[in-house]
Formats: C-alpha cells, structure tokens, sequence
C-alpha cells in the first residue's frame, strides 16, 4: 500500500527558506518517479518538480533555480529544498508519486511578512 506524508511547511518572511520532507511507504525509488506540486489558494494544482528513478531532477520554470528537489532512497525519503521565497510560492503542498497516481495530504506553505 502506498502512502505518501509531508511535513515541513509553515510561515516564512519573503526571501527565506524551508524545506519540506515527504515520507514514501510502498514505492521503490529506484524504479519509480517522485514528484511535488503545489496549490494556492483559488488556483488549480501546479506542477513544481521531479526526480526520475535514475536521481534526474526537473523543476518548474517558476521555481528553477530557487527550488531543489532530492531524494534518500535508503530512508524512502523525498525533500524539496526551497530558498528564496516569495509570497506567490503560498500554497498548500503536495507529494506525488505519478505511477501509483497517490498524493499525500500536503503541507501549508506560507510567504509572508
């Protein structure tokens, strides 16, 4: 059974950093993609990033080079590391694993100052 549980969010003053953490249960990373999205409030579910089974990493033109998604296969870990925050990055925050069509229950993000 697969399960994906994020943590991490919460409020953060435009320009910093948080990273959040998302538990995999059920998935072999090594065979299979991970990935995250995104909601803000009023909007629909984004696409913000990816890493494939072979550890390569594509991330949302919006968030390229502020935000880094990795992966720890040997704690079924998945991480997006985000810096340089802005308000517009507010939203609620997703696991996803694509081939089992699973999402966690997400993780609120909030820029603000």
């Amino acid at each position: 059974q697969v399960q994906l549980v994020e943590s991490g969010g919460g409020l953060v003053q435009p320009g910093g950093s948080l990273k959040l953490s998302c538990a995999a249960a059920g998935i072999d990373f090594r065979r299979n993609p991970m990935a995250w999205y995104r909601q803000a409030p009023g909007k629909k579910r984004e696409f913000v990033a990816i890493i494939s089974s072979e550890s390569h990493a594509n991330h949302a033109d919006a968030v390229k080079g502020r935000f880094t998604i990795s992966r720890d296969i040997t704690k079924n870990m998945v991480y997006l590391q985000m810096t340089s925050l802005k308000p517009e990055d507010t939203g609620v925050y997703y696991c996803n694993a694509p081939n089992f069509y699973a999402w966690g229950q997400g993780t609120q993000v909030t820029v603000s100052s």
